[in-house]
């Protein structure tokens, strides 16, 4: 990805980095209530990329302890990670 200097890495915190670290390997979060951050998806297995993610977030439709679940896009399994929806 050639523009994620400008993007906030998912699950940074005001103490830690909030950009991109050089040499690791991120996927974008498309849609939902993560649009446009980044997913560290670094050591990552082929199968875990496939099998998509839960992730916690207080700004989804269940507030605080709620998930948006996000998956791979099927046309590109090495791109983006795509909302499928949320769940508390």
């Amino acid at each position: 990805m050639s523009e994620t200097h400008a993007r906030r890495v998912y699950g940074s915190d005001d103490d830690g980095p909030c950009e991109p670290v050089p040499g690791h390997q991120y996927v974008g979060l498309v849609g939902g209530p993560l649009d446009g951050e980044l997913l560290d998806v670094t050591g990552w297995s082929v199968q875990e990329r496939a099998e998509g993610v839960l992730l916690v977030t207080d700004r989804g439709l269940f507030g605080p302890g709620g998930r948006a679940l996000y998956s791979p896009c099927e046309a590109d399994p090495a791109g983006p990670f795509l909302w499928d929806g949320d769940t508390p």
